[in-house]
């Protein structure tokens, strides 16, 4: 799939996550780009996380989307944000093997602590498999640091993800 107009943003190599995790040989290791309004990852599912035998267990998806959704908040809005809530459709299967488009977009900025955002799994051809939106408690570095949402090494990450959006 067609990766021009995206910019990679930079990741924790050391990090565990599930979805976006390079040092979790189990997880979906996403990684994620960005065209300055949206946020982007091309993912293949492997055997090991199948629905039926040959489609993508919808609890994959999700976790995808909930990931781009996050991230693009955290890219877009320069804020830490937890997740409050996430609907999401299946539209179409997505087969294992195949490499597929998660899209985030930002919706809505509701107030200081809360925005929306939209997610898209599309396939080579463009067309929606799943669809989600969903809701995020967004905060400062401040904030986030007093609450203990993240550790020191992650602020820094943080810091280094907002220095590329400024270039």
């Amino acid at each position: 799939m067609d990766k021009s107009g995206y910019t990679l943003l930079p990741n924790r190599q050391d990090h565990k996550c599930f979805g976006c995790g390079p040092a979790n040989p189990m997880g979906l290791q996403m990684q994620f780009y960005t065209n300055g309004e949206t946020v982007a990852s091309w993912v293949t599912v492997p055997p090991h996380l199948c629905g039926w035998s040959n489609l993508a267990h919808g609890g994959i998806l999700f976790t995808a989307l909930d990931e781009i959704m996050g991230r693009s908040m955290i890219y877009l809005l320069q804020r830490f944000v937890l997740t409050k809530s996430i609907t999401i459709e299946y539209r179409k299967p997505v087969p294992l093997g195949r490499e597929f488009k998660v899209e985030g977009r930002i919706l809505e900025v509701r107030s200081e602590r809360e925005a929306s955002a939209e997610g898209l799994i599309t396939n080579d051809e463009g067309e929606i498999c799943t669809r989600a939106t969903g809701l995020w408690a967004t905060f400062t570095s401040d904030s986030a640091r007093k609450l203990g949402i993240a550790d020191e090494e992650t602020f820094r990450w943080f810091e280094q993800v907002i220095r590329t959006k400024r270039r």
